[in-house]
């Protein structure tokens, strides 16, 4: 048995997967977020521990023989937040997430400082980043900042706790802008902007291999055998590419999660940060990959869910997909930037809003125009990725977002490619770190990364496509249109 525990932002997910490439099981535990202002965005690191911890547990329960039987473990998580600990190894203050938009003035003065910022580290500087976060923490909390003796990234927390290392993978320290990742090592130039020395970061190892052995009293604690190995592993896309084979240039998947991924393989490093696309580290050695992040993508359903006063994000599902043809067509259009927009607009202070509205506009109306408009989103980032070279025609569909029929049907005819689901589709990172610690025990890569069997299979819909172009015209216009108001 292998283990993948994927720390995301709203749960924590552990899974179980079997030599025979079946998952077993998989268990959760949720997390909340906290935000003290507008734009911020942060979690308590001791809470991924504690959810971790409680997600192994029922595995534990509802599979005893095969938990105690776990030969290694692989790590995935949500990228670019920062842990900041002091030389005790204290958490000094709530991890700053990747969806925190407080650091854009850091941005542009490091890339002013840094010409080849996006040479180096293959992205346009963004809050989303580590490194920008930083320097806000050495701005405005000085006492903080003069008590940093290492920075983690969020699943690299959870690591420290199982092995005690200090350990992160080439893919999740892409994410950072500290790393140098043609050159998969960190870069002094990128670190000095931030006033932080090699000392301070993790040992980076590449996300097949070791990363640490469980410790013993650890073990003892969570009911598995002490000394397992426990894989560098993955940030959470590079990750669940590796859960959907996509290991070879072209291939690739679309993530609906809290945020929304479009995410290539290539064959080399191919940086092209005018597009505001990202060229990272894949989790496999000499690999790399493109990719395209909107930031609010299914959590768009769960905010519908509320203001709508619908219970799920799965009745604004079903609102949305009780419209006929013609009254989608009618519908209001709806920018998805609660939390501003990574790509194409790289904009921290851009808001969500919709357009269109009148008195014949109804909940399923609303429903429809909020799953839309993130596809529409998507559809902005495969034209980003277009324009840094890459074309894919079929792409996997993974994140919770994968349960939706209707939406990937609609992902189909908005990108007018094929889209394809996989029974582990929701799976995601969980099942990737599963099979990075899988290859962590000396498995070929042939072996581990398989292409998952495909469940459904979603072509774009000629009539849909011709009704989403002419709206999705529309929608590019609103951005430029409303840019610049408060």
């Amino acid at each position: 048995m292998f283990l993948g525990i994927d720390v995301g932002t709203s749960e924590v997910k552990a899974l179980l997967l079997d030599e025979d490439h079946r998952v077993i099981d998989t268990a959760g535990s949720t997390l909340e977020v906290s935000r003290p202002h507008p734009g911020h965005s942060e979690q308590n690191p001791t809470d991924w521990w504690s959810a971790t911890c409680a997600a192994l547990a029922a595995l534990r329960s509802k599979h005893p023989a095969a938990y105690a039987s776990v030969r290694a473990i692989g790590l995935s998580g949500q990228m670019h937040g920062a842990v900041l600990l002091d030389a005790a190894d204290r958490v000094l203050r709530p991890a700053i997430l990747w969806n925190d938009v407080r650091s854009d003035q850091e941005c542009l003065n490091m890339m002013r400082e840094l010409p080849a910022l996006t040479q180096i580290a293959g992205s346009m500087a963004m809050p989303g980043f580590t490194a920008p976060k930083l320097r806000w923490i050495q701005r405005h909390e000085p006492q903080v900042f003069a008590q940093i003796a290492k920075v983690l990234l969020p699943k690299d927390y959870v690591r420290l706790q199982l092995t005690g290392d200090y350990v992160c993978d080439m893919s999740d320290a892409s994410g950072t802008m500290w790393l140098d990742v043609e050159k998969r090592t960190w870069s002094p130039a990128l670190l000095a902007l931030t006033g932080l020395r090699e000392n301070q970061m993790p040992r980076l190892v590449e996300g097949s291999h070791a990363g640490g052995s469980l410790r013993p009293e650890t073990a003892a604690a969570l009911g598995l055998p002490a000394g397992i190995v426990v894989a560098g592993g993955g940030g959470d896309n590079a990750a669940s590419a590796v859960g959907m084979g996509a290991v070879d240039a072209g291939e690739g998947f679309l993530s609906l999660g809290t945020s929304g991924v479009l995410f290539v393989v290539t064959p080399s490093y191919q940086p092209n940060a005018a597009s505001a696309t990202h060229a990272f580290c894949h989790a496999l050695p000499q690999r790399w990959h493109q990719m395209s992040v909107m930031l609010s993508a299914a959590s768009c359903l769960q905010w519908a869910a509320g203001a709508l006063g619908l219970e799920s994000a799965a009745a604004v599902e079903a609102k949305a997909a009780s419209l006929s043809a013609q009254e989608q067509a009618q519908a209001p259009l709806f920018l998805p930037y609660l939390s501003g927009e990574r790509t194409p607009h790289n904009d921290a202070h851009v808001r969500g809003s919709f357009h269109g509205l009148s008195h014949s506009t109804d909940q399923a109306a609303l429903a429809y125009a909020v799953m839309e408009g993130v596809s529409f989103g998507l559809n902005d980032g495969l034209r980003a990725l277009q324009a840094a070279g890459s074309a894919p025609r079929q792409l996997s569909l993974v994140g919770g977002g994968a349960r939706s029929a209707f939406w990937a049907q609609q992902l189909a005819s908005a990108l007018d490619l094929t889209i394809v689901t996989h029974p582990e589709s929701a799976a995601g990172g969980a099942l990737g770190a599963a099979r990075l610690g899988w290859l962590a025990t000396g498995a070929p890569v042939a072996q581990v990364c398989r292409k998952p069997g495909i469940a459904q299979t979603y072509r774009s819909d000629p009539a849909e496509h011709a009704m989403l172009a002419t709206r999705f015209m529309r929608f590019r216009a609103l951005y430029p249109a409303l840019h610049g108001i408060a």
